[in-house]
């Protein structure tokens, strides 16, 4: 099922896949510059649905449109908070909240884990240090803030290779290093794997 779904910076699209026997939802969106069929996003859908989750792929307003270039943060977050609730108040409705994403897509799901009443973050290759500015002398700052923010369970999985980093683990934390680097599609198995385990345990 596809939704065009309205939010205050435009219109965002949903791809739904009920599971058969639903018992949570997982809404993901998709990295800056990449869509909702980047080879992790499709991994993770594939073990969430055999977990029992609906899952609901979503594409931002500035994807939709069809610009690359990503928009401001507070204008991710905002459109992010209107599809999740309409999510719930259609196709996932009744069920426990599991949000999450890959790269830019799992830093929008960190910083909207309260708004969204989400019971749990799936973040896929999140992209912990920018890369430095041209021109720039001073480090880049660190995003950990917004992981160590997150209230809720946590699952980070990342390639040991990163270019972004590799974030630490926490309280609510658990940090997964699986083969491979940002873009996460060199071992899907174990990908597949640490998502099915962790949606068992997040949602009893």
């Amino acid at each position: 099922m596809t939704l065009d779904l309205d939010t205050p910076h435009g219109r965002a699209r949903a791809h739904v896949t009920a599971a058969e026997r639903p018992r949570l939802a997982l809404v993901l969106g998709h990295g800056a510059g990449g869509g909702v069929q980047a080879p992790d996003l499709v991994a993770a859908c594939d073990a969430a649905l055999a977990a029992g989750a609906s899952v609901a792929l979503v594409e931002q307003p500035y994807r939709v449109a069809g610009r690359r270039s990503a928009a401001p943060a507070k204008q991710l977050d905002a459109a992010w908070i209107a599809v999740v609730e309409q999510l719930l108040d259609g196709p996932l409705t009744c069920l426990p909240l599991v949000t999450g994403g890959r790269s830019a897509g799992a830093r929008v799901a960190c910083r909207t884990a309260g708004a969204t009443g989400a019971a749990g973050v799936l973040c896929l290759a999140f992209p912990l240090v920018p890369p430095q500015r041209r021109g720039s002398s001073a480090p880049p700052p660190s995003r950990q803030p917004e992981l160590d923010a997150v209230a809720v369970p946590t699952l980070v999985i990342q390639g040991e290779n990163d270019r972004f980093g590799m974030p630490g683990p926490g309280p609510r934390r658990t940090v997964v290093r699986v083969r491979g680097d940002h873009c996460l599609a060199s071992d899907a198995e174990a990908l597949r794997a640490a998502v099915t385990d962790w949606l068992r345990t997040v949602v009893s």
